[in-house]
């Protein structure tokens, strides 16, 4: 191997590692999410509307517990938008309620909730880190287009 072979090789590998632990940190991020919010779900079901918050709290992680998975097991440019959209939303939304009492909207309970504790700290942090995780995996996807997926015919006697 030449050693502009071997460069090519290091940097191939290196970008393999970096979209992998883009992976990681997007699904870690999301999955931190989710357990936060179905071990915070029962408390919270007394504050209801027409849906109570601690419903709100059990989609809130299905939704985050798929997108960690699809983001692991099929890192493409759909599922890593979906991944941006479900932590910026969570994001937002813990954000919101923290610091604005926006009252009861709908069929939604009014979730103000004007401090912080560790759960609450660490379903945001989780939350960002997947949103910033998730927005690079989105940008590698733009910037690498998809392979064409043509099918290779095969001539006979092996040539192509």
């Amino acid at each position: 191997m030449t050693s502009d072979e071997v460069s090519g090789a290091v940097a191939m590998v290196m970008r393999l590692l970096l979209r992998w632990l883009v992976r990681l940190l997007a699904s870690g991020g999301l999955a931190v999410d989710a357990y936060v919010h179905a071990d915070l779900a029962s408390r919270y079901d007394p504050i209801r509307a027409s849906i109570s918050q601690g419903n709100l709290f059990r989609a809130e992680a299905g939704i985050a517990s798929l997108a960690a998975l699809l983001v692991l097991v099929l890192p493409r440019r759909e599922i890593y938008a979906f991944a941006v959209a479900v932590a910026a939303s969570a994001l937002a939304a813990i954000l919101l309620y923290r610091y604005v009492n926006v009252g009861t909207l709908g069929p939604l309970p009014n979730m103000y909730e004007p401090i912080w504790f560790t759960e609450k700290a660490v379903s945001a942090a989780a939350e960002g880190v997947a949103l910033i995780a998730a927005l690079v995996g989105l940008g590698f996807t733009l910037v690498t287009p998809r392979r064409a997926r043509e099918p290779v015919s095969v001539a006979p006697g092996g040539q192509g």
